[in-house]
């Protein structure tokens, strides 16, 4: 099995259509009250479920977030504050820590050296840690390591190439933003008015949050556009407090209760799966799974899908007898002139239970009951071929990469080494149960 299932979460908190991530982790309680920002180190600890408002929020490299405020923080979405000095020592030895103004995690696949380092700002220098321990030469300018960068900045946040046009870092401060572009050093500025001002920001799971008091706004990182309702009461979605929870009454699904309809992975690597109206993004693992809304990042498709598949920088949707094609590169983009038939599209009359292409091949297989088709997507016009039967009365979803065939069916997938044997198989291979330590589910 690939390591991009070994996160597969699967919940029932479907209210979060235009809501935001609901962390699953214990509640925060009998924590002491908070105190003024920049007080000096004392005993109290500020308590994030009276409603604060935090100075910097980053994950760091092993997917671990932290909040900040004051001279304290908190690791995870539960649990008490510690002096921050407790995990990134080197901070007072350089700047007596009130607050950090600004910190991301960077991400910045060209540059190895960098890559998954989290950055702080303090006033106008940048600190770098990995693995909690400050890079050597550090701490700088902030001007030295980000030229056009002002100093004393309210928040930053990273952008990778796909969500933003390049490897960036948006950098806040008052209602303006500097967009950082890593690869050429240009930098960009942009007056997003409509958003509230920054105190921080926090990239997860190819969403985008900015913090202001106690509550977020979730934006687009190109555009600033915010859509939904915002904003919304950070101990809501953030940490669990009290009965001030959310969601407090959603439950992870057992195992035995998973269902996918559609599994892809696109040419940038980024892997997905659909369950009913919603879809999980299955390759951060690290920085936890939640459900969404399909509708959330593909905007014109409402409901649940029969199968998806990627194929050269686009994602195709199936959806009753009708296919949406969408452009992989910034964010997901509907091509004009889409949704049109699927027999008009691929040759193949609807609805189908699966489809999915193996790494590099151009050749999509599509399941229909108990039967397997080709479509040969360079061909013109694209036709259906090769008809061939397989062992099952009916499948929910399929794919295939460099470890073969998945067939799921319900809770459980069988492995097939490539669609040739899928289809000339006379032995069903035994099944895998999908179990919680690859899908995230309760066993």
């Amino acid at each position: 099995m690939t390591a991009v299932f070994l996160s597969l979460y699967v919940c029932l908190a479907l209210s979060l259509s235009n809501g935001a991530p609901v962390p699953h982790d214990a509640m925060i309680k009998d924590a002491p009250e908070s105190h003024p920002k920049g007080e000096d180190h004392h005993d109290a600890k500020p308590d994030r479920c009276k409603g604060i408002e935090f100075d910097a929020i980053t994950p760091d490299e092993k997917g671990n977030t932290f909040f900040f405020k004051g001279d304290h923080l908190w690791k995870g979405f539960s649990g008490s504050a510690k002096l921050s000095n407790s995990i990134f020592k080197e901070l007072d030895d350089y700047h007596h820590l009130g607050h950090v103004d600004a910190a991301f995690r960077m991400h910045h696949q060209e540059d190895t050296s960098v890559h998954d380092h989290i950055y702080f700002f303090l006033d106008d220098k940048v600190f770098s840690f990995y693995n909690y321990t400050l890079e050597n030469g550090y701490p700088v300018e902030i001007q030295q390591e980000f030229p056009g960068i002002p100093s004393h900045l309210d928040a930053a946040v990273e952008c990778p190439k796909g969500e933003c046009i390049t490897d960036s870092v948006l950098f806040f401060k008052g209602n303006t933003i500097f967009s950082f572009d890593l690869k050429t050093k240009a930098v960009k500025k942009k007056m997003w008015a409509h958003l509230p001002n920054c105190t921080s920001a926090f990239r997860w799971l190819e969403h985008y949050y900015c913090f202001h008091g106690n509550n977020f706004t979730r934006f687009h990182p190109v555009s600033g556009e915010v859509t939904g309702t915002y904003p919304k009461d950070v101990r809501n979605y953030f940490m669990r407090c009290g009965e001030g929870f959310g969601h407090g009454d959603a439950r992870r699904l057992r195992c035995s209760e998973v269902k996918l309809n559609a599994v892809t992975t696109d040419d940038k690597g980024r892997s997905y799966a659909f369950s009913d109206a919603m879809y999980l993004r299955l390759d951060t693992h690290r920085d936890g799974s939640h459900y969404f809304p399909i509708s959330r990042l593909w905007k014109e498709v409402s409901g649940g899908v029969d199968a998806v598949f990627s194929y050269s920088d686009n994602m195709y949707i199936i959806q009753s007898g009708q296919v949406y094609i969408y452009k992989s590169a910034t964010h997901y983009t509907l091509i004009d002139g889409y949704p049109k038939p699927l027999k008009e599209e691929l040759g193949i009359d609807g609805p189908v239970d699966a489809a999915f292409l193996c790494p590099k091949q151009h050749i999509v297989h599509f399941i229909q009951g108990q039967k397997i088709y080709e479509v040969d997507l360079v061909a013109t016009p694209r036709v259906v071929k090769n008809e061939r039967p397989i062992p099952f009365l009916k499948i929910d979803a399929g794919l295939c990469n460099d470890d073969g065939v998945m067939v799921f069916i319900g809770p459980e997938y069988y492995l097939y080494e490539s669609p040739m044997n899928l289809a000339l198989s006379k032995i069903i291979p035994e099944p895998q149960k999908i179990i919680g330590e690859k899908f995230g589910c309760e066993d």
